[in-house]
């Protein structure tokens, strides 16, 4: 009987709402929302899966023990006790990061290094701090939780984007931006300043019922358990299930180089046939043929990229396109200040929650159909 779980999804704070409803439509089990994440329940088919199919998540993590730890020694010897063999391969590199909070034991490094030692000790597998395999050790209230990290590389790293611009939006991020705008896949999806083409790609795969992790490998793939045949059943069953979309995914970009990077990233994600990639600048934006969709762009900031008091421009210039081209369309805008999504005239909802991206904290803002 396959074993049941506790469940972690990490994502952005301020985005757990949008990943918990991405989970429940995904019909995993009862998942709530907790600070920085989404919690369900589930075995290891469950776990191979949120790492395929859920846009959203950035890491998923499982627990798979705990024990009572009130001083070192004490946690030196439950974790020589511990079933590593259950989990991780005697030939396969780990590294060990531990937190402590509201613990007798109170020093971090000298709780992962007992965890260390009692791993490659018991179990013979050689600790680096390098290793792309991580467990994770929490000690709270003297209870410490053991948990692995079964994503490896950032979820966001579908492995199709090689080339990016500067200051990109992650995947994950924008597939969740996506889904507060209501985007299902049945309608065109829009971004006059594309960068390497995320939103747009983003859009399209959603729109083909594509998996985003379908290209990748994770690190459950190198637990002492893992089942290479059900896996590859799970992914060839998700992959039977994508289609033909509809409507047409279109970027726009005044940089060549981000273009042709775009396209690129679209031709390696199995989008590129219902993609459309241009060069041209803001004022130059036409109404796309077909019916009325979203447009959702994230601007410079001006906080790392640009002069803030030119953007104010920009963003105007951008408002005053959509109004006067976009009739029907729903506008959705990313950025960190009230102030220069104001500087649009358009008319925007109040904003979303604050989302951490790059190390600033950003927004969502929407208005319904234009007049």
């Amino acid at each position: 009987m396959d074993p049941q779980f506790d469940i972690f999804l990490a994502t952005a704070p301020g985005l757990e709402p949008a990943l918990r409803d991405e989970a429940q439509e995904a019909e995993f089990d009862a998942p709530r929302m907790v600070p920085g994440g989404v919690e369900t329940r589930g075995g290891w088919a469950e776990v191979w899966r949120a790492n395929l199919v859920l846009r959203g998540a950035g890491r998923v993590l499982v627990r798979v023990g705990a024990f009572r730890a009130m001083h070192l020694a004490q946690l030196d010897k439950r974790a020589r006790k511990f079933d590593w063999a259950a989990f991780l391969r005697p030939d396969v590199p780990v590294r060990v990061e531990a937190t402590c909070h509201k613990s007798r034991i109170y020093h971090d490094r000298a709780a992962a290094q007992r965890i260390e030692r009692a791993i490659s000790e018991t179990l013979g597998a050689p600790v680096s701090p390098k290793a792309a395999l991580r467990v994770m050790v929490r000690i709270e209230d003297d209870l410490c939780t053991i948990s692995l990290d079964t994503s490896g590389e950032p979820l966001h790293r579908r492995g199709h984007k090689q080339a990016v611009g500067k200051a990109p939006m992650r995947e994950t991020l924008a597939a969740l931006f996506l889904r507060q705008c209501g985007f299902t896949g049945g309608e065109p999806v829009l971004d006059p300043m594309c960068g390497s083409g995320t939103f747009v790609i983003e859009a399209a795969e959603i729109a083909a019922g594509l998996p985003p992790g379908r290209d990748r490998e994770f690190a459950f793939m190198q637990f002492a358990n893992h089942d290479a045949a059900g896996y590859a059943a799970l992914r060839a069953e998700a992959l039977a299930r994508a289609v033909t979309p509809a409507p047409t995914f279109h970027g726009f970009d005044r940089d060549q180089g981000a273009i042709r990077m775009a396209t690129q990233n679209a031709e390696r994600a199995g989008v590129g046939e219902f993609t459309r990639f241009a060069c041209q600048s803001i004022t130059d934006l036409e109404r796309p043929d077909g019916p009325p969709g979203l447009m959702i762009v994230n601007p410079p900031y001006g906080a790392r990229i640009g002069n803030k008091k030119l953007l104010y421009g920009l963003y105007a210039a951008l408002g005053q396109v959509a109004q006067e081209r976009l009739s029907g369309w729903r506008i959705a805008l990313v950025t960190n200040e009230a102030g220069l999504a104001r500087a649009t005239g358009l008319p925007f909802a109040a904003p979303g929650l604050h989302v951490a991206h790059g190390g600033l904290k950003v927004r969502l803002w929407q208005t319904g159909p234009l007049p």
